[in-house]
């Protein structure tokens, strides 16, 4: 097998549309499709189900991948060990909500312009699906920001975060205030998985069961909406997210008397993961942005 079969390979695992692997690579759909089956010819079986005009990648195609990837990017790396300062490959992440949607897009367009290079593919997710993710070995790195079991996943902390109680409600922000004193209100909270709904709901106890009145969503995005426009409603969000909306008066953060929430932010990744040197790099890249936040 070719590293040009390889390359078609992977980028086509990424998703079952022929031409779009054509026209990333600048090549014709044919060519894709010969590539293809000349590996699979080496390979003795197939490694893509053919659905309509799409190769849809199989349980077998699948565990090919996982048993050749990073042997792949590790050949890559040699080639980038003779440019000096450059790096070369792919990196597959995930970054829990707080990190993903208001940290990690700024890290990433810096190291894009340290490493043009290197490609990073980024999605976001809640903590525990990242966290099977790395355990499952779909993605090379992810970021976290509650604790996790797995016992296959290491676990390294690079930041830390605080959550406040806000409202729309100015009135409320005055004085300090007991949460019983909130039971009423209706609370905006991230679905199960969510660090930040870990973290609040953990910290708060026993007093959880008197959040009767709750409303779930999955962005932090249609929880602010919400609150722009309800002054009855409340949630439990990380400071981060709302630095803006503090200072131009739009939320307004309750002292939430006898309760601090803090957390950290995690770095995980298998422990049986291979740690070339692009992932050596943009492990210290992210935890040097971290230190100098």
């Amino acid at each position: 097998m070719t590293l040009r079969e390889l390359q078609i390979f992977y980028e086509l695992s990424n998703t079952s549309h022929v031409g779009e692997v054509a026209k990333k690579l600048s090549i014709t759909q044919s060519a894709v499709s010969l590539a293809i089956k000349s590996l699979e010819n080496k390979m003795g079986e197939k490694l893509y189900d053919r659905i309509g005009k799409n190769l849809v990648l199989n349980e077998r195609g699948k565990y090919f991948r996982t048993l050749t990837k990073e042997h792949y990017d590790s050949l890559l790396e040699s080639v980038s060990l003779f440019r000096k300062d450059t790096l070369l490959g792919e990196l597959n992440i995930a970054a829990s909500r707080t990190i993903g949607d208001y940290i990690m897009p700024q890290i990433l367009f810096d190291f894009k312009k340290l490493y043009p290079d290197v490609v990073v593919k980024n999605s976001t997710k809640n903590s525990q699906e990242i966290a099977k993710m790395v355990e499952e070995g779909g993605i090379n790195i992810g970021f976290i920001e509650s604790k996790v079991k797995f016992k296959n996943i290491f676990m390294q902390q690079i930041g830390q975060d605080e959550l406040v109680v806000v409202s729309s409600d100015k009135n409320l922000a005055k004085n300090g205030i007991y949460i019983d004193q909130l039971f009423d209100k209706i609370w905006l909270l991230r679905e199960e998985g969510s660090g930040t709904r870990e973290i609040f709901l953990n910290s708060i106890g026993k007093y959880s069961l008197n959040l009767k009145k709750q409303l779930v969503f999955s962005s932090f995005e249609s929880i602010k909406r919400v609150l722009y426009a309800n002054k009855d409603a409340l949630t439990c969000i990380s400071r981060i997210c709302i630095e803006d909306e503090l200072k131009n008066g739009i939320l307004f953060e309750i002292n939430l008397k006898n309760f601090t929430f803090k957390r950290d932010f995690y770095l995980i990744y298998h422990k049986g993961k291979y740690k070339n040197r692009l992932f050596s790099e943009f492990s210290k890249f992210i935890a040097n942005y971290f230190i100098n936040a």
